[in-house]
C-alpha cells in the first residue's frame, strides 16, 4: 500500500484481501473516488482519519475487517459521520436519512490511530495479529483474487478472466504465491490508467517480447 504515496492522481484502488492494517499512505491520493478494502486487517475505525482529507471519495468497501465490530449499525454510522460524501458504503447506497442519523449515532474521529513502536517499525495490535492468523483456504483465496482482478479489468474495459482458466494458470503455486501474483497484477492494471498512448505502446511491446520468451522456453523444455 505504500506505493500509493507516489500515486497522488490515482482514482480507483482495489486492495481487498491483502492483510492491510494501515491507511496512512492513502491520505495524499486527492483524486481517489473508489476504495476497496474488503477483508483486510484494519482493526480500528480511527484509520478513517486518513480518508477524511480525500474530497472525491464516493465509494468505500470496508466490510469484513476487524474494525467493523459486532455492531453493524454503529460501524456504519461512524463511517458515514466521518465520510459524509460517500455515495456507497460496502456495496450499499447511502441515504440522506442515514447521513442525518450518523450525526447522532456515529462517533467522530479527530485523531489518527495510536501505534506501538518496535525496533523494526510498527507492530500490529493483538487483534490484528489474531485476524491475520486466520488464513483463508486456497479455493476461497483464488475466488476472492479472481473477483477483485476481474473487477479491476472490468473498470478498464478489459476482457474478464474465465474462472476455470484462472485456476489452472499456476497450479503448483502456494497460497502466498497466488496472493503476491494477484497483488502485482492488480497494481499493474491500476497503474495502466496513469499511462498515455506512448506509455501503453511500450507496455504492449514489452509484454509481446516477454510472451515470446516464455513460449520459446516452453518449447525448449518440451
Amino acid at each position: 500500500i505504500s506505493i500509493c504515496r507516489d500515486l497522488p492522481n490515482i482514482e480507483v484502488i482495489t486492495f481487498s484481501v491483502n492483510g492491510i492494517s494501515d491507511l496512512e499512505p492513502l491520505h495524499q491520493c486527492q483524486n481517489l473516488s473508489e476504495l476497496y478494502l474488503r477483508r483486510n486487517n484494519i482493526t480500528s475505525l480511527d484509520e478513517l482519519f486518513y480518508l477524511k482529507a480525500l474530497p472525491r471519495l464516493r465509494v468505500l468497501w470496508l466490510a469484513e475487517n476487524p474494525c467493523c465490530g459486532p455492531d453493524p449499525h454503529r460501524y456504519r454510522m461512524t463511517v458515514l459521520r466521518n465520510l459524509p460524501s460517500l455515495q456507497k458504503l460496502d456495496n450499499q447506497a447511502v441515504t440522506e436519512e442515514e447521513l442525518s442519523q450518523a450525526l447522532v449515532d456515529g462517533v467522530e474521529i479527530t485523531a489518527p490511530p495510536a501505534r506501538r513502536s518496535v525496533e523494526n517499525g510498527w507492530s500490529e495490535s493483538p487483534a490484528s495479529s489474531t485476524a491475520g492468523a486466520a488464513r483463508e483456504s486456497r479455493s476461497e483465496l483464488l475466488s476472492c483474487s479472481l473477483d477483485e482482478t476481474n473487477k479491476t479489468q472490468e473498470e478498464l474495459d478489459m476482457k474478464l478472466v474465465p474462472r476455470d482458466k484462472y485456476s489452472s494458470f499456476f497450479p503448483q503455486e502456494t497460497d502466498c504465491s497466488h496472493k503476491k501474483r494477484n497483488n502485482v497484477l492488480n497494481a499493474i492494471l491500476l497503474l495502466m490508467k496513469e499511462l498515455d498512448a506512448e506509455g501503453l505502446e511500450i507496455i504492449q511491446q514489452t509484454v509481446a517480447r516477454r510472451l515470446q520468451a516464455l513460449q520459446k522456453k516452453e518449447l525448449q523444455e518440451e
